[in-house]
């Protein structure tokens, strides 16, 4: 329990402020040894000397005001230009549109072009693989086994062709052929397969002439329905050393091209039969049905026996995000076989999962998708309640194992309902049928014709050739062949076509360094996801990742304003609003509160809107006229090294300057490029950005003033600074003098350092420590000098206009500034010298953080709650580290008196290492074994149970892979790293900004402590009672960034709560004209009656000779 007391005056005497009164009397008695805790105005006295110490320093040193004068004198080799936020965004929006309008364009061209090569083609049943010319991408890949040993190469007729390398695709291409990929779990020598690839050929010519339209085009991509890649340029397959599980089909820009959004319903039967490896087929073949989903559908997952339940804590159909169905695949893994079948539980369960009409969900396609290991009731009861005549839902049926049960009730459930029928023996038909189905969903797409053929642009995702991140337009092909001699309409799906669109090329059509370190342009879709954003950093994880979806409201700080902006661009409106909220720094471990400028506009011809954020003091920007080349070169000499040593080092930000400006992670040796770059050609070059290379060149000239007129002439020493330094928007970093730039260790990029942005939104001087997790130990001081840096921004106002160009500071020595700090909070004067004054119990006098830095513990904490400066020696090491790893007890103290404020938020763009997997359901162990108790029962003989054992006993004998769980794999199942959610916890102040006295109350081991905020400072001084037991515990409070554990955040309550979005604004799941009779066939086999009384009596003996029997038991 703490009390407060801001002052002890009269209001100790009003007795409902009787703890008041004992703080007083604390405060005020002397200890034994005479000395006692500081009394307030004692406390705002020290405060108010480290408040003119700072000043004065940042005031001499700072140079804010002669950077002032220098702009000021400089005005003329400047133009101030305004930001107006509605032209902005209407510009760049027009420009994203002309250029995703360019790729629709040869999109279109190359899906006519398919579809009138396929109509013109005859089929050869006796085609051979020698018949057909085509570059393979794959035939130069090698690939390692599980086991380190090279895998012999199939034997080849691929092209062998030359490729050179190039910038824009990242890799080595030839534009004289397209390439081809083919699933390696397909046989590329089939007749499907080489017919496939006869009339695919044609469309290199397509390939080539959409170059030429737009030699700005990247990846052109068929991928066919059967598997097939075609794709221009040539280039080998990016696969090295791993087994290829590339299939174009499971891409996200397929699916979403291939079929309109899916509200789908997925059960599986759990009754006891279902065992073994049938259950683990079970598990692995949901997963891929996931894998098939995309952010515009919808999904749930229910197990079934004798009754149905949800596998989750979803209760209705959810969004199948990346998250939900991350949730489904860790419960569906638990799912345990027992109980008897009833069909019944659960189709009627499905049917009124779709039948909620209460919740958000596609309303397209609507589906049911049943696995089960087979069944002898057809339900038809229940088809014609739920769901005859009209068929509004399809259902597709899963024979999963090797069984003998006959499967023509699981036919004619998917017959009698407009869906199809799938067999899964083993783990190698799973990819291939959890697919399938989307043959048949494109059905009313293909019939539907030209109606359908609208462009999509998918959700980010990075690229499986190696461009990064992309979005990609996709169109689907029809086969426009008529079927047979009925002249009837084909309604199959040939394939889709897609064309890549970098974030990049998008990103270069946006501004970025006129809007300043703050501001930025951002875009999303229809589902709140990120197309363009700052924060939208993705880590890589796999080859083949998860799309890239992240929401507007997880990539900055939540809040109703923020909502409501969000809504506004997913319903395609314009508009602007000026909001007060909370935004994270760049290196994640503050948080500030903020003013901005949202301001927002659809693209048209897209399902995308534009947005952009301004700061106040962004709204003007200066840009350099630099037309006196004299003055060019004079600037220019001040970023060559050899005029470092009097003026300082320079650091320039890594910006794309000129377009042969070769970039590195090194500043000296980028700079080296710079300046050998500029020797060829001139600012003015049009192979160069004049207005990055005009303010880059001017910015250095402005700061080297600032050296001449104030740094030159100053002792650093005299103040304990480590180093003075400049940084501007125009992308200049310069730290003087010249030997401190070794130990540099800000971004370049003045946009990219926290101090530069925090200073830019934050009044006075602001602090910021080296980083030091919970982990450092600390290294001797003096062999590693630690710099505390304080920076500032610089304001110009020339009349109404108001910008930040740059910020000015120092460094300061962290030793010699914690020495300072102690006098400064001391009672001792300039004529003092220490130990002179005697305190006893008859004079008495108060304690300082100098004498008595045994008892008295002094601190400076900055606004994120970490340590800054402390009077403890022991303390020093630990400077940089959250105040709670230091003293959990005092900041939870302050934390609790609510002097900061802690926010939560997650990342949702990391990777993990994988989870050990979990054996449940797994062969051997998930094999039924019968007890003896069930042999002598005669109801178990015809036990569904008993059926399955034996056909799983039958197989074994066959494949001799009963026992054998390593089969038992897939791709979805593999072990690497896979994404994460990782909460990050952030403090800040609160809006306490006075003095305030507290006392934690813990018996003997109470303390007092006095806090206050420094004005002009992001500080908070704190002095303390230094703790004499360690009896009271305190929770440490938690900031560095933890893997979120289970359930947090709760999507169970996310999912009843979900954010607003919208649908595709076309849906094509109905055709009076589709022909539904092609809905698989199924060859189970089915041994003789005899074979199985055989067996099976085989199979009593040998489990009896294992285990005899006791006569007892007989009797």
């Amino acid at each position: 329990m703490a009390f407060s007391a801001q002052t002890c005056g009269a209001s100790c005497i009003v007795p409902a402020l009787c703890s008041q009164i004992i703080l007083c009397l604390v405060l005020s008695a002397p200890a034994a040894d005479g000395y006692s805790f500081p009394q307030q105005y004692t406390m705002q006295y020290w405060a108010r000397r480290l408040e003119q110490e700072i000043d004065g320093v940042m005031r001499i040193f700072g140079g804010v005001d002669q950077l002032k004068r220098i702009y000021d004198e400089k005005k003329s080799l400047f133009d101030v230009r305004e930001n107006v936020p509605e032209k902005i965004v209407e510009k760049v929006a027009e420009d994203i549109e002309s250029l995703l309008a360019k790729k629709v364009q040869a999109l279109k061209r190359l899906a006519d072009a398919a579809e009138k090569f396929q109509k013109a083609h005859r089929w050869q049943d006796n085609i051979k693989e020698e018949d057909i010319e085509y570059y393979d991408s794959k035939a130069e890949t090698e690939y390692e086994d599980p086991d380190g040993e090279e895998i012999e190469k199939e034997k080849s007729n691929s092209l062998k062709l030359e490729f050179t390398e190039d910038a824009n695709f990242k890799t080595k291409v030839n534009y004289s052929y397209a390439a081809v990929q083919i699933p390696t779990d397909i046989y590329k020598g089939s007749t499907v397969i080489l017919n496939e690839l006869n009339w695919t050929d044609a469309l290199e010519d397509v390939f080539v002439e959409n170059r030429k339209e737009d030699p700005s085009l990247l990846w052109q991509v068929f991928g066919s329905a059967t598997g097939v890649t075609r794709f221009y340029p040539a280039t080998p397959w990016r696969m090295p050393n791993k087994i290829d599980l590339y299939d174009v089909r499971r891409r996200p820009w397929y699916i979403q091209g291939a079929s309109s959004p899916k509200d789908m319903v997925i059960i599986v039967d759990v009754s006891g039969s279902v065992s073994g490896l049938t259950l683990k087929l079970m598990k692995t073949s949901v997963h891929d049905m996931l894998n098939t989903l995309s952010d515009d559908d919808y999904v749930n997952v229910a197990s079934f026996n004798q009754n149905a339940q949800p596998v989750s804590c979803f209760k209705h159909l959810v969004q199948a995000n990346i998250r939900n169905k991350k949730v489904f695949k860790e419960k569906v893994d638990l799912m345990e076989a027992q109980g008897t079948t009833d069909y019944k539980a659960g189709f009627e369960y499905a049917f009124e999962q779709l039948q909620n009409s209460n919740i958000t969900r596609a309303n397209c396609n609507k589906m049911i998708m049943m696995f089960t290991d087979g069944g002898e009731d057809r339900v038809q009861d229940v088809f014609e309640k739920y769901n005859w005549p009209n068929k509004t839902v399809r259902v597709f049926t899963f024979s999963v194992g090797q069984h003998n049960y006959d499967v023509t009730p699981l036919q004619w459930m998917a017959c009698a309902n407009k869906g199809y029928y799938f067999e899964i023996p083993s783990i190698g038909a799973i990819r291939i049928n959890t697919q399938e189905y989307l043959d048949v969903l494109g059905r009313p797409m293909v019939l539907a014709g030209n109606k359908a053929k609208q462009v999509q642009w998918t959700n980010v995702y990075r690229d499986a050739l190696g461009l990064g991140l992309v979005i990609t337009g996709t169109l689907p092909v029809f086969n426009l062949t008529e079927d047979g001699s009925s002249e009837r309409k084909n309604q199959l799906i040939l394939g889709v076509v897609g064309i890549d669109v970098t974030l990049n090329d998008i990103k270069k059509l946006t501004q970025r360094y006129n809007l300043g370190a703050n501001g930025y342009i951002f875009a999303i879709d229809l589902n709140g996801y990120l197309l363009l954003h700052p924060n939208l950093r993705p880590q890589e994880g796999g080859e083949f990742q998860e799309p890239v979806t992240l929401d507007f409201l997880d990539a900055e700080l939540e809040d109703e304003n923020k909502e409501e902006i969000r809504r506004s661009m997913i319903d395609g409106f314009k508009d602007q609003r000026y909001i007060k909220t909370l935004v994270k720094s760049q290196d994640e471990r503050y948080i500030d509160k903020v003013y901005r400028t949202y301001t927002w506009a659809p693209i048209k011809s897209t399902n995308y809107s534009l947005g952009l954020v301004l700061p106040h003091y962004n709204t003007y920007y200066i840009q350099a006229i630099l037309n006196d080349q004299i003055l060019q070169v004079k600037y220019f000499e001040y970023l060559l090294p050899n005029s470092f040593e009097s003026e300082g080092h320079v650091f320039i930000a890594p910006r794309e300057y000129c377009k042969d400006l070769s970039q590195s992670d090194n500043n000296t040796e980028f700079l080296e490029n710079f300046i050998a770059l500029m020797e060829k050609v001139t600012p003015d070059s049009k192979q160069c950005d004049n207005f990055l290379l005009h303010n880059l060149i001017l910015d250095t000239g402005i700061t080297q003033q600032l050296v001449e007129r104030v740094w030159k002439d100053q002792d650093l020493n005299t103040y304990s600074l480590l180093a003075v330094f400049v940084a501007t928007d125009g992308g200049i970093t310069r730290v003087f003098p010249n030997k401190a730039a070794e130990d540099w260790e800000e971004d370049r990029e003045p946009f990219n350092a926290s101090f530069y942005r925090r200073s830019l939104d934050n009044k006075g001087h602001i602090f910021k420590t080296p980083y030091r997790d919970f982990n450092y130990r600390g290294l001797e001081l003096e062999n590693n000098t630690v710099g505390i840096l304080v920076s500032t921004a610089v304001e110009l106002n020339f009349g109404e206009r108001h910008l930040k160009p740059a910020v000015v500071g120092v460094k300061l020595d962290l030793e010699a500034w914690a020495e300072k700090f102690k006098v400064l909070a001391s009672n001792r004067t300039e004529r003092d010298q220490l130990g002179t004054r005697r305190c006893d119990p008859s004079t008495g006098c108060e304690m300082d953080c100098e004498a008595n830095y045994k008892d008295l513990l002094c601190v400076l904490i900055d606004d994120g709650g970490f340590l800054v400066l402390s009077n403890q020696e022991d303390y020093w090491f630990q400077v940089g580290k959250f105040f709670s790893e230091v003293d959990a007890h005092l900041m939870s103290a302050l934390y609790n008196n609510s002097f900061f404020t802690r926010k939560e938020s997650y990342d949702f763009q990391s990777v993990c290492a994988p989870e050990p997997p979990s054996n449940t359901g797994g062969a051997p162990r998930g094999v039924y074994v019968p007890t003896m108790a069930d042999f002598l029962n005669l109801a178990w003989w015809t036990s569904a149970a008993a059926w399955s054992l034996f056909q799983q006993f039958l197989y074994g004998l066959t494949y001799n892979s009963w026992f054998q769980t390593e089969d038992v794999a897939a791709d979805s199942m593999e072990s690497k790293e896979t994404s994460c959610i990782m909460k990050q916890t952030q403090y800040y102040f609160s809006t306490v900004d006075y003095t305030y006295n507290t006392i934690i109350d813990c018996g003997n081991c109470s303390r007092l402590f006095h806090a206050q905020r420094l004005a002009r400072t992001n500080l908070l001084f704190v002095v303390a009672e230094k703790p004499i037991c360690s009896q009271c515990e305190s929770t440490k409070l938690l900031q560095a960034e933890i893997k979120a554990p289970p359930g947090d955040p709760n999507q169970c309550e996310l999912v009843d709560k979900p954010r607003y979005r919208k649908g595709p604004h076309i849906c094509f799941d109905y055709n009076a004209t589709e022909d539904t009779s092609d809905c698989g066939r199924g060859a189970s086999f089915r041994p003789s009656l005899s074979i199985l009384l055989s067996l099976q009596f085989l199979l009593l003996y040998l489990t009896a000779s294992r285990h005899p029997l006791p006569l007892v038991s007989c009797l």
